[in-house]
């Protein structure tokens, strides 16, 4: 709104009757910008709070891991070993290169 106003150019709603070419219409266009940005903030704190009392209860968030913790070493193993090509073990497992190497990545951190 700023970068329009120094370029001298006014904006107008004609439904709401608001133009920000006088003080008034430059009042009432912050005044909703302000209750926006707290509106937003509103959101955020309840978004987190939400999250913490879900987490609190058990909740993890994100997808759900594609193989279980056994499958997923077992993909390791065979990768380490180095008997079986990368597309050979996803095909194998089911899964697809990345998510063999964010299983790779974990096991080894």
């Amino acid at each position: 709104m700023e970068i329009l106003d120094k370029r001298g150019i006014g904006l107008s709603s004609l439904q709401e009757s608001i133009t920000t070419t006088n003080n008034s219409g430059r009042l009432i266009f912050h005044l909703f910008g302000a209750l926006a940005e707290f509106e937003r903030n509103l959101i955020r704190e309840r978004t987190t709070a939400g999250l913490v009392a879900a987490r609190a209860r058990g909740h993890r968030g994100g997808r759900p891991k594609a193989l279980d913790p056994t499958k997923r070493q077992l993909a390791v193993k065979l990768y380490t070993e180095g008997q079986y090509t990368i597309i050979e073990i996803c095909k194998l497992m089911g899964i697809s290169k990345p998510t063999l190497y964010n299983y790779i990545d974990e096991i080894n951190t």
